[in-house]
């Protein structure tokens, strides 16, 4: 689920605020980074972190809760980007076909859309009246 976005390295191109299927962020209001807006509907597809060039964003790999982190070790530990180096996107080779394996995704966007619905419910659901 969507952890963290690293203000210092964000370069607040909104980028990520297009290609999040569950509309988790928001723009920023000024200049600066996107605000998490909506955790809950976080389907951790890691599209932000894929599309984001500057590597400022953190997708930790629970997809049911948001776990706390220490951003400074996230940061110093090499994880940030990983996702783009792993698919070859941001490297200049031509045979690099960053997109030829994206089929796969289909049934893990599926499975993390139903999460975030199920969170949402149950976030969203009225208290239940105490007993008599």
């Amino acid at each position: 689920m969507i952890e963290h976005i690293f203000e210092a390295r964000c370069t607040g191109c909104d980028t990520c605020v297009s290609v999040c299927p569950g509309h988790v962020f928001d723009p920023a209001e000024t200049d600066g980074a996107p605000v998490i807006a909506r955790p809950d509907q976080c389907q951790t597809c890691f599209m932000c972190e894929l599309y984001c060039e500057a590597d400022a964003i953190y997708v930790g790999p629970n997809r049911a809760a948001r776990e706390p982190i220490d951003p400074a070790a996230v940061e110093t530990s090499g994880q940030l980007g990983q996702v783009r180096r792993d698919y070859g996107w941001g490297i200049d080779v031509a045979e690099q076909r960053p997109l030829k394996e994206f089929w796969r995704l289909g049934p893990l966007l599926q499975a993390g859309a139903q999460i975030a619905a199920e969170r949402h419910a149950k976030a969203s659901a009225p208290p239940a009246a105490p007993e008599p």
